[in-house]
């Protein structure tokens, strides 16, 4: 297997439906990953060494996911001179709000980039377009990717043109 650029680390295995969405990412840009269960609570020891080697073992970008407390992203960033992008994961006492306030307020010193919760997708592309910036050929892919979501867009435009909004609406669920 091809060395893993991107860590995919998350606090428990429930996570794993979230950050399912970063794992598809990197398969579709072709990034090679690893995934792990890593609980700063349950865990602190392993993710310790998890933060403190993942340079080491060729990781560029960690995308942590952690939901209730969610200090795994933080903590992680604490440990690691990496780039760090936090996953808030859905809570069912209060829907993952808890979750991105924990990830979102880090102290001076120490960021974690987070994106919305429940949104692994933008975490693994945000982790692609970091990698980008030394990869030319991924940063060709990135941009293409790009111009797939424009072109997208304007399909739906045309159609909508051409429909009108009832009709548009009434295949919508189609």
């Amino acid at each position: 297997m091809t060395q893993p650029q991107i860590g995919i680390i998350m606090g428990s295995d429930s996570d794993l439906p979230t950050m399912q969405a970063a794992i598809e990412v990197c398969e579709q840009f072709n990034i090679p990953w690893e995934v792990a269960i890593v609980s700063a609570h349950r865990t602190p020891n392993r993710m310790v060494e998890y933060a403190q080697t993942a340079h080491k073992r060729g990781i560029k970008v960690i995308i942590a996911g952690a939901g209730g407390a969610a200090h795994l992203p933080g903590m992680v960033a604490s440990l690691t001179p990496l780039p760090v992008v936090g996953v808030p994961v859905t809570t069912r006492q209060l829907q993952g709000v808890d979750s991105l306030y924990s990830i979102v307020q880090m102290p001076a010193g120490i960021p974690v980039a987070t994106v919305a919760i429940g949104n692994a997708k933008n975490a693994g592309l945000l982790a692609i377009q970091i990698l980008a910036t030394g990869q030319p050929e991924l940063l060709d892919r990135v941009q293409q990717y790009r111009q797939s979501l424009n072109d997208s867009v304007m399909e739906k435009q045309k159609r909508l043109d051409e429909i009108g909004y009832q009709k548009y609406l009434q295949n919508m669920g189609q």
